[in-house]
């Protein structure tokens, strides 16, 4: 998982310096009770055993800090050893130190003594604390922003690149296409973005990228976290760094589909708690498993879904906003994967991106959908994107929502 590099060096310093704050008083006062007995405690001990541990508590939030920033505490047991670790060294280090400046021989024996009967507790302490309330404090810094992005709706887009004809197509006839035209209904899509309340943000253009502007392929985005995919067609691999940067600046936590799995967003269909995803010529079987696997890590399933004779699942099916799925059943060998389904009249009709609870964008080029959507309750909003069309793209191609 990616987290900006600026809010790790916060989250690392403040996990380290609180996880070290604690132990330090813990260790403190667990001394003083057990050492030196009720009758000689008081501040005398207390000012005593925090100079011993002082030394250990700096090695403790240094080691710790360096630990989270390197991504150490991220799971429970890389956080376990680590807080094993750190206790050791730490304690190690100022008992050395002590008995240096105390002109003590710091041989093995006496180092073991002294660890035996002053730093146990002080190890056990950060051994638990580590896995504990720092990988949780660590967490809690990391996703901060993501709670304000939460908050927010808002809709990756990304301008048309100067070659956007010379884009993949691989299932439909090759035709002209205008880049002016395009450029003028890319600008009324991010419009009707807009008008009806998602904030849209660009990514950085990809001026050599012609597929580039269908952004929706880069990254699959849920709950709280952004999948960055790996495209099944290598030239488009390139798209996914400027996409990883803005959602990385967004505040959301990012996993990514490695090598040699392939998966691109046109192929993942978020409904509820499920992700359908199409087993397509750009998505692999890997692609599926190591999305399955960090679906599940969230709460989520992973459904997978054959698709023959079309580029991804969403150019065959997608969702209105009460999680019917609509699209073409000539193309998907078994509706019954989908809880509810309902065939739409044209091709087009196929691709709607869900504005809010009651309110739907779909392409011009797909009235009798349009009116069959409007029948069932739903406020259509529509858009022409013949120019994109001709490239194999959709409505939902040309955005990413968060939120």
């Amino acid at each position: 998982m990616t987290v900006a590099w600026s809010r790790k060096i916060v989250a690392s310093v403040l996990t380290g310096f609180l996880v070290a704050l604690l132990v330090h008083i813990g260790t403190v006062v667990l001394s003083n009770e057990a050492f030196l007995g009720a009758q000689s405690a008081g501040w005398a001990a207390v000012v005593f055993f925090s100079g011993f541990f002082t030394l250990a508590s700096v090695f403790t939030f240094v080691l710790l800090a360096v630990a989270a920033l390197f991504d150490v505490l991220t799971t429970w047991w890389g956080a376990l050893i680590t807080g094993l670790v750190t206790g050791v060294i730490a304690t190690a280090l100022d008992t050395m130190i002590y008995l240096v400046t105390n002109s003590q021989k710091p041989d093995i024996a006496v180092l073991w003594s002294v660890t035996g009967e002053r730093n146990l507790v002080y190890i056990l302490l950060v051994t638990v604390l580590t896995p504990t309330f720092g990988r949780w404090l660590y967490g809690a810094i990391t996703r901060y922003d993501t709670a304000a992005v939460r908050g927010r709706r808002v809709a990756l887009v990304r301008i048309p690149a100067t070659n956007l004809a010379e884009g993949i197509v691989s299932n439909i006839e090759r035709v002209p296409v205008d880049t002016a035209k395009a450029d003028e209904q890319w600008d009324a899509y991010v419009a009707a973005l807009s008008e009806n309340g998602w904030e849209t943000v660009e990514v950085a253009s990809a001026e050599v990228l012609p597929d580039s502007v269908f952004v929706e392929d880069t990254a699959v985005v849920f709950d709280d976290i952004a999948v960055i995919t790996h495209p099944g067609a290598e030239q488009r691999r390139g798209e996914t760094p400027g996409t990883e940067a803005t959602l990385t600046e967004l505040g959301l936590p990012i996993e990514r589909i490695q090598e040699p799995g392939t998966l691109e967003g046109g192929d993942v269909l978020h409904v509820g708690s499920t992700l359908y995803v199409g087993r397509s010529e750009r998505t692999n079987a890997e692609g599926v498993r190591q999305l399955r696997a960090i679906a599940a890590e969230h709460g989520h399933s992973v459904v997978a879904v054959p698709v023959k004779g079309a580029l991804h699942l969403k150019s065959v099916v997608t969702a209105l906003p009460d999680g019917t799925v609509i699209g073409n059943a000539d193309l998907i060998a078994d509706t019954s994967v989908f809880t509810r389904f309902i065939p739409v009249p044209e091709p087009s009709g196929v691709a709607v991106v869900a504005l809010s609870a009651d309110t739907v964008l779909l392409a011009a080029s797909a009235p009798k959908t349009a009116e069959l959507l409007g029948d069932l309750g739903y406020r259509v909003v529509t858009v022409d994107i013949s120019e994109f069309e001709k490239l194999e793209g959709c409505v939902t191609c040309l955005s990413i929502l968060v939120g």
